[in-house]
């Protein structure tokens, strides 16, 4: 894996998390507007806007310096719009990470022909 590639890879990782916390966010903020006279909506709408446009055009970038497959790839956008989804792509994204960096050093040390 080059570096361009970890590095995408890198972001969608960092920005997963403070969006799906943003999503979960602005759902209760949508219940307490409806319940009090509390209304953080168009403020925390416009943050997470803001987190989710960042997380697509990450994800869009990794897509593309990955090279992963359509099934991956959607797997990663479906995570963005589920309240919870960052968080497992982050894991998830974290363990990729690692294996390409296990794989990168053993084809260094000459373990794998690859």
């Amino acid at each position: 894996m080059d570096i361009k590639t970890a590095t995408a890879i890198r972001r969608l990782r960092l920005v997963s998390a403070p969006e799906a916390v943003s999503f979960l966010l602005l759902l209760v903020c949508s219940v307490l507007k409806r319940t009090t006279d509390f209304n953080a909506v168009p403020v925390m709408g416009m943050v997470h806007g803001v987190l989710f446009i960042l997380y697509v055009l990450f994800w869009a970038d990794a897509w593309n310096r990955t090279k992963w497959g359509a099934k991956t790839a959607a797997f990663y956008f479906i995570l963005s719009v589920l309240p919870t989804g960052g968080f497992f792509a982050e894991r998830k994204l974290k363990r990729e990470a690692e294996s390409a960096v296990i794989a990168s050093r053993a084809r260094q040390e000459g373990i794998v022909n690859a």
